[in-house]
């Protein structure tokens, strides 16, 4: 065999096993850490498309939340693991203005992950505890205009997507709120169903599963027009012109992951996605299936690095 015929053979063969190693992903289980507790939005639908994920990849999808520090500790475990596309990340708007909110991360969100699908994105709901005395968002803004830092406020955490919802809000209307932040969405629905808080920016779904228990009230839901299924409750843009607040959910890989790893997950998840099942349980829900395209979602992530900096230092957003 000439060196020629042998250089050819020997790049044959490796392009041959390149290409076995691509088409045989996953050969284990894929795990995706989602960085915040059990029950918000981002582990809620994480868990609503894994069973369909998991039948498209051939693979068990084992969900672990890492909760802490503003989804930060989930986010450095997920950028220092080894790029091989079973170790992924699901996150929201905390990823993305973290970077303005610490002077130090282990890691950057647009140089440590590679974005896979924008998944869905959704608005939230502002609701207050029943004794609060106020029915409406413009009598909500006067309290809080005539009673500036009386109004206590739970979030999941420090700098999270609750927290920026409501100090945009303050922010917007020159009012000021207190924070108290909890480990997560679950206990700061507690709290505010309790009366240990006065307010709490709601995804619709826990929103909606509180609605008849007369121990919250409903004022508006954050998208910039009224929701179709729940008509009767106006948005917060007709109090506040210009305020908007939606959330979104996305997976992430570790840098280096092949560009043929994320394409098949892309895929999975796009189909999973679009599956009737799950596109009515995201609607009713009051959310949208986004399925977007890796680069799709590149795009949307630098825009939010940018638009997040911009609230943050406007509003003057400080992690606790």
């Amino acid at each position: 065999m000439t060196v020629s015929a042998r250089c050819l053979f020997f790049l044959w063969l490796f392009s041959s096993t390149v290409y076995a190693q691509n088409v045989q992903y996953p050969v284990k289980p894929v795990r995706v850490i989602i960085p915040v507790a059990p029950g918000g939005n981002v582990d809620s639908v994480m868990r609503m498309i894994s069973g369909k994920f998991s039948e498209g990849l051939g693979q068990s999808v084992i969900l672990e939340n890492k909760p802490g520090a503003s989804t930060n500790i989930g986010n450095e475990y997920v950028a220092k693991s080894s790029p091989d596309g079973y170790t992924l990340l699901a996150n929201t708007i905390p990823l993305v203005a973290n970077i303005s909110l610490y002077s130090k991360l282990g890691y950057d969100p647009e140089k440590d992950f590679i974005p896979i699908s924008m998944m869905a994105s959704s608005p939230s709901m502002i609701a207050v505890n029943a004794n609060v005395p106020v029915k409406n968002m413009k009598e909500l803004i006067d309290y809080a205009k005539k009673n500036p830092g009386i109004i206590k406020y739970s979030t999941s955490g420090a700098g999270g997507i609750t927290h920026l919802a409501v100090e945009l809000l303050a922010f917007q209307t020159g009012t000021k709120f207190a924070h108290i932040p909890y480990k997560g969405g679950g206990p700061a629905l507690t709290a505010l169903m309790s009366g240990e808080v006065d307010l709490s920016v709601l995804s619709v779904l826990s929103a909606a599963g509180q609605m008849t228990s007369n121990r919250i009230k409903v004022l508006a839901v954050t998208s910039p027009k009224r929701l179709p299924m729940y008509p009767d409750i106006p948005s917060v843009n007709e109090f506040v012109p210009g305020y908007e607040f939606n959330s979104w959910v996305g997976v992430f890989a570790p840098k280096g992951t092949p560009s043929s790893v994320i394409q098949i997950l892309n895929e999975q998840i796009s189909k999973a996605l679009r599956s009737p099942e799950i596109m009515e349980k995201i609607q009713k829900d009051g959310g949208e299936v986004i399925a977007s395209s890796p680069e799709q979602f590149k795009k949307s992530i630098t825009n939010e690095v940018t638009q997040w900096s911009k609230v943050i230092q406007q509003a003057g957003i400080t992690p606790d």
